[in-house]
């Protein structure tokens, strides 16, 4: 999966894309690459980002996706937003899965919303918002925790007619960065919810403060901890750079 962002305040500079030629030619980049799908984000959720309204996400996504679409029909369109409103209106425009950062918590019309779209649903872990996650990165067990949490979620999205459902332990979301490691290493009980598993780390700072440098240069260790979790179940992995994923993809599958 390629990060596309039309955002001004993404974290690494490189995903931002606000024109729609410079859009356009990465998502041909990404496709050319490999990628299977494209992430289309309006809204930044980066701990501590500026909440923006559902009217305003629409008005940066809508144009994009459906340009996307337009160009490269044969390609699947994920578009990351927590509204139900833009989730309606962008599976109208071309989009095909819906990735919620707050698996349905945030906007209580959503599970209902995409479960009447009958598209794929990507439900991540997350507490509170953007703005004030940090200060409930509080676990007693943090694997276990998320695990409980996706076991409800799954039976909710279910009774609203969704049927197929990715699950996202939402790394980086409420969470210290102990607690991602320890959820990288426990990675494989979360195949006990039989549903394919997304992992979101691309050079995020669990990444590159541990390596002590910055977003910019965290492509190798981003490589590292893609291959981890590939090995411990992972079955997407959504990422900045799509050729250095998919060669992890490739070499990981000969290994197994």
């Amino acid at each position: 999966m390629g990060i596309i962002n039309i955002t001004p305040d993404s974290f690494f500079t490189g995903s931002r894309q606000q024109q729609l030629d410079g859009m356009l030619r990465q998502a041909e980049k990404m496709l050319r690459e490999g990628a299977a799908i494209l992430d289309i984000g309006g809204q930044s959720t980066r701990p501590g980002s500026e909440l923006i309204s559902a009217e305003e996400e629409l008005q940066r996504v809508v144009a994009p996706v459906k340009t996307v679409h337009e160009h490269f029909p044969e390609a699947f369109i994920s578009v990351d937003t927590f509204y139900s409103k833009v989730a309606k209106e962008t599976v109208e425009n071309g989009a095909c899965i819906i990735n919620d950062v707050s698996g349905g918590t945030l906007d209580q019309d959503m599970l209902a919303t995409v479960g009447k779209l009958n598209v794929p649903y990507i439900c991540m872990h997350m507490r509170g918002t953007p703005q004030n996650m940090h200060e409930f990165a509080h676990y007693e067990n943090v694997t276990r925790e998320v695990l409980d949490f996706f076991i409800e979620r799954i039976d909710l999205c279910k009774k609203h007619g969704i049927n197929d459902i990715i699950v996202d332990p939402g790394l980086g979301f409420a969470k210290t960065f102990a607690h991602n490691f320890e959820i990288l290493k426990n990675l494989s009980l979360l195949k006990i919810l039989e549903k394919p598993l997304l992992i979101g780390l691309s050079r995020k700072g669990m990444i590159y403060r541990t390596l002590g440098t910055t977003a910019d240069d965290a492509l190798n260790g981003t490589t590292v901890l893609n291959t981890v979790s590939l090995m411990n179940g992972a079955s997407i992995l959504r990422v900045h750079d799509v050729r250095e994923a998919v060669e992890a993809v490739k070499l990981v599958r000969m290994v197994g």
